[in-house]
């Protein structure tokens, strides 16, 4: 039997760094459209998820623990919609991002991957000439600013990848640094809208990590290539709602660094939440009533 009832689920504060706002504001406007559609959504927060059932057949989702993520799994298993779903969640942490978005050939920064308790990693930056590079922890998404860092020597390095260890992070990702203009772009797969601007410019940051590349010069791109991109990368990872950074090289070649699932949408959430509540419906039309 078909219904109007959709389940919404908060992200904790705790995977929101220095965006609980953003994030709530996003999630809410998405569901003001659900319900101007004619849709009664019911809203959970992730421990909730961890401690009553979610009856709801179609699921939308901002969380981010594991535990729930391995919930909504269960859920699509037995025959929930879920956006985004929890195994493309699970795909945006980042080193199964990285080896997803290479072995299908998604422009991407050259990379390696390695347990932070790699005693040759020197050795290993050395003969692939990354010395400066950006550490990122690879078990999870980055909630703290020392999950992704950028280092400037081979010596930064080791000492990142030891306070990994310390901090119980057991893999890292580390990407070459690619020099070029920094652009942050969010997306609804499979719809017309994108949206892509400069962070450095408008001074939108998380952890200041824009800094390093520092103000966008204008390089030419083209905005087709970029969308058509990100349209593959949300494809290989199985989401639907995403967001997340590129660099456009000074030939213009476009490389993928960062793709996350459902982002904040800050600078463009007015326009992008109708296009999220239509995936949405349209992804659960089997479902809904």
């Amino acid at each position: 039997m078909k219904q109007n009832k959709i389940a919404g689920i908060v992200r904790g504060n705790c995977y929101s760094p220095n965006h609980v706002g953003n994030d709530a504001a996003v999630f809410n406007e998405t569901i003001r459209h659900l319900e101007l559609a004619g849709y009664e959504v019911t809203t959970y927060t992730e421990e909730d998820v961890l401690n009553r059932e979610v009856l709801e057949p179609v699921i939308f989702t901002m969380a981010r623990s594991k535990e729930v993520v391995e919930k909504l799994k269960e859920y699509e298993n037995r025959g929930a919609v879920v956006v985004n779903s929890g195994y493309g969640i699970s795909n945006c942490t980042r080193e199964q991002m990285t080896r997803l978005l290479v072995d299908n050939n998604i422009p991407h920064p050259r990379s390696i991957i390695t347990p932070t308790k790699d005693h040759h990693i020197a050795q290993r930056l050395k003969e692939e000439g990354m010395d400066n590079c950006w550490i990122k922890r690879g078990d999870f998404h980055a909630i703290h600013r020392e999950d992704v860092t950028y280092v400037r020597h081979i010596e930064e390095a080791e000492g990142i990848l030891s306070e990994y260890a310390l901090r119980g992070i057991p893999n890292a990702v580390i990407n070459e640094h690619l020099v070029g203009d920094l652009v942050k772009f969010y997306g609804v797969a499979g719809s017309d809208f994108f949206y892509w601007f400069y962070p450095f410019n408008m001074n939108h940051s998380k952890f200041g990590h824009e800094q390093i590349n520092g103000k966008a010069t204008g390089i030419a791109f083209s905005v087709e290539d970029m969308h058509a991109i990100c349209e593959r990368s949300a494809q290989v990872l199985k989401v639907k709602i995403y967001g997340g950074d590129c660099i456009i090289s000074p030939e213009g070649e476009i490389r993928i660094i960062d793709f996350n699932d459902w982002p904040s949408f800050a600078p463009c959430r007015d326009q992008a939440a109708p296009h999220i509540a239509r995936c949405i419906i349209e992804s659960g039309k089997d479902l809904l009533a």
